[in-house]
């Protein structure tokens, strides 16, 4: 017998549900982000958390709360990177729904929920994109959901989103041509303004692949990965189900939660700002410092690949403080 559910109610349980993909894999042994390249976004990250204890006066307590933390990574890297008068006054807690992974540093706090009272730097690289979406396709009608069949990808249409979604879809996703797509971004601005209400003082950062409301997709962006690879988005658990996310949606939510000063970016801008250039040593080094020539060719190689404009360098940052 055929199971039909939305894409929302069918992502959540493939990725989140018993023995979801999340709970059951790393991210690392399926697709390449900034944090596992290398150690360069932990070390901006960690300029930029100067940056805010700065702007706070230097508190007793400072926080870093890592959103969607996966294997910890960014969290550690962090850590490792702050200088010792911050790391001593440094509170991290690392958030996500995945047991906590083997040796990860005791100073971490594992947490399924993002903690109230925040006063510091909040980070979620990459974890919008896997808060569940359903899709809406345009008909004759007017917008209809999208169902799938969670054992092979199969879709067929169901009944019309509910009123908030529609008014979500009129306002930032407005499609115009029958058999045009569209992923509801409605619970990514709710999850969005659930962090921005949990933070007290300081500012909060996520970084995804996005569109703004002048360029969406047509036919939306729902994929699947494994293996390192593009796969067909089947919701059975065997592979990360994605989709790019209206960053600008999620920052007016924000602004509705108590955000201020909002800024939207590229990855390459915002890392640029940060002192994450790529520039190569100059190559008479390699005749009076091999060694410190050959690793400093390497970090230029790194920080390369975090900015490349058509690769990692794409991503967005959204950034908002509370004052």
């Amino acid at each position: 017998m055929d199971v039909w559910l939305t894409w929302r109610a069918a992502t959540e349980r493939a990725l989140y549900g018993k023995n979801g993909f999340y709970l059951r894999e790393r991210p690392s042994g399926h697709f390449r982000t900034s944090i596992g390249a290398s150690t360069v976004l932990a070390g901006a990250v960690a300029r930029e958390l100067a940056a805010v204890d700065a702007e706070l006066g230097g508190p007793p307590r400072i926080d870093l709360v890592d959103v969607g933390a996966g294997e910890g990574g960014l969290a550690a890297g962090v850590l490792a990177a702050a200088p010792p008068g911050l790391r001593t006054r440094l509170r991290v807690t690392a958030v996500d729904l995945a047991p906590r992974p083997a040796g990860l540093p005791e100073e971490i706090a594992w947490a399924s929920v993002v903690p109230d009272g925040i006063h510091g730097l909040v980070i979620a690289n990459e974890w919008l994109d896997n808060v569940p979406a359903d899709v809406a396709e345009q008909t004759a009608d007017g917008p209809r959901l999208v169902l799938a069949d969670p054992s092979d990808g199969r879709e067929k249409l169901g009944d019309r989103p509910q009123e908030a979604d529609l008014a979500w879809l009129d306002r930032w996703w407005p499609m115009r041509a029958a058999g045009e797509r569209a992923e509801i971004g409605r619970p990514r601005d709710e999850a969005w303004a659930s962090v921005i209400v949990r933070l007290v003082r300081g500012r909060a950062i996520a970084i995804d692949y996005a569109h703004r409301l002048d360029g969406r997709p047509p036919y939306g962006t729902l994929t699947g990965y494994r293996d390192g690879g593009i796969v067909a988005p089947v919701p059975d658990g065997s592979c990360d189900i994605t989709a790019h996310v209206a960053l600008d949606s999620c920052a007016a939510a924000g602004e509705r939660a108590g955000a201020v000063n909002t800024t939207l970016t590229t990855q390459r801008e915002a890392l640029r700002a940060l002192g994450v250039t790529g520039t190569r040593p100059p190559v008479e080094r390699a005749h009076t410092d091999p060694r410190g020539y050959l690793q400093a060719l390497v970090r230029a190689s790194e920080e390369a690949e975090l900015i490349t404009p058509d690769g990692l360098g794409a991503f967005t940052w959204l950034s908002q403080t509370r004052p």
